[in-house]
């Protein structure tokens, strides 16, 4: 089944196969293949309380350095305001980078662990201007053919006002397999700082694999708090640059 691919069991797919992060907030809770070299992309509209925040290329890059482990890099976003006024700014964001780890299957759970941090190379007024580090703990279980439960567990420590804001997360993810090649999901995440209100939203969306080296995707996403976005909406084309 596709999620399983995207979310599940490594050995469910062949090495070829593509397994991507995208489109949900969850991360996938397996590896890219050993010796594979694969790009995630896509753009995202948010409205954000009636200012618009239009960001691409969301782009990062995932390297199968061994057989349950792998590197990842994500590049910097540009983030174009609109309306373009004196109150906003557009710019690069910062840099990432890190490792994941594959822990599972364990009890008919997939697990993996996810550590970055993220490096002030954006510009001044978009830039968190701190070296902020993020562990992800992304899991998943098949329920039947067609149906398979994940969520994440994440606690990530953003620079905000020149000092770190810890911030957990939980999510939890419904995934149903439509056809071989395509799928859809609802899932709920929130986001809990330490300081400030929780950002809590409905995030709905669907994958479709091209080809077995080819993806695209669509998602789209509600606020359920005030600190949260009114709604995002988003795009994305994902493929494996590199493979044995």
């Amino acid at each position: 089944m596709l999620l399983i691919g995207r979310l599940g069991s490594a050995a469910a797919d062949a090495p070829a196969t593509i397994v991507t992060e995208r489109p949900a907030v969850t991360a996938s809770s397996v590896v890219v293949p050993e010796g594979t070299l694969q790009s995630e992309n896509g753009m995202l509209l948010t409205d954000s309380g009636g200012q618009y925040v239009l960001d691409l290329p969301e782009s990062y890059l995932r390297y199968g350095l061994l057989e349950r482990t792998e590197l990842r890099l994500g590049l910097p976003d540009y983030y174009h305001h609109l309306p373009v006024g004196n109150a906003t700014t557009s710019g690069f964001g910062d840099t990432y980078v890190g490792a994941k780890q594959q822990l599972g299957p364990l009890a008919g759970f997939d697990l993996s662990a996810i550590v970055y941090v993220t490096l002030p190379t954006g510009a001044n007024q978009v830039s968190s201007h701190g070296y902020d580090p993020a562990v992800q703990l992304p899991w998943s279980h098949s329920l039947s053919a067609s149906w398979t439960l994940a969520g994440q567990l994440a606690a990530y420590w953003p620079t905000q006002d020149g000092r770190h804001n810890h911030t957990n997360e939980a999510t939890l993810l419904f995934d149903r397999q439509l056809s071989a090649p395509w799928d859809a999901y609802i899932e709920y995440a929130g986001d809990f700082p330490q300081r400030g209100g929780s950002s809590q939203l409905m995030d709905v969306g669907s994958a479709y694999k091209l080809s077995p080296h080819q993806q695209i995707d669509i998602h789209a996403a509600v606020g359920l708090t005030e600190a949260a976005p009114r709604w995002y909406i988003g795009v994305g084309y994902s493929f494996i640059c590199l493979t044995r």
